[in-house]
């Protein structure tokens, strides 16, 4: 058990976790697939969105404990970039209960989706996105 595990996308944070441990060098290639320049204001404002409501929702100790161990286990697991992929896609899914549902689309669809959304989750999540899809083709090869 651990400090997030009371939270609705705990498994989805574990999965940020974990697979940004076991290939970190696929989340830095997918950080810089989803942050080109195009994207820059966009994941900005996203992800000071995202942190602002993050911060907000932080007025209990559960809340700053998972946050803290996200992080920190995220800082220490993965190379600077897949460090900054994961640190959006985890506040993205503490921030957001319904974010999961951005790990189901394809990239592509999800590319779409975030500018005509403007939703942050989707904006902080397209990174994990691109990353879980070349781990599963690095995978099944």
């Amino acid at each position: 058990m651990n400090a997030w595990s009371h939270l609705p996308n705990a498994a989805h944070i574990d999965r940020v976790l974990e697979s940004s441990k076991s290939h970190p060098e696929v989340w830095d290639a997918a950080w810089g697939a989803a942050y080109d320049a195009t994207r820059e204001a966009a994941w900005g404002a996203a992800y000071d969105a995202t942190r602002d409501a993050a911060y907000d929702a932080a007025r209990d100790a559960a809340y700053d404990a998972a946050r803290d161990a996200a992080w920190y286990a995220a800082r220490d697991a993965a190379w600077y970039a897949a460090r900054d992929a994961a640190r959006s896609a985890i506040l993205a899914l503490i921030a957001y209960d319904d974010a999961a549902k951005y790990l189901d689309m394809p990239s592509d669809q999800l590319k779409t989706w975030e500018i005509l959304s403007e939703d942050p989750a989707a904006v902080l999540l397209l990174p994990a996105v691109i990353a879980y899809e070349k781990i599963d083709e690095l995978e099944t090869v």
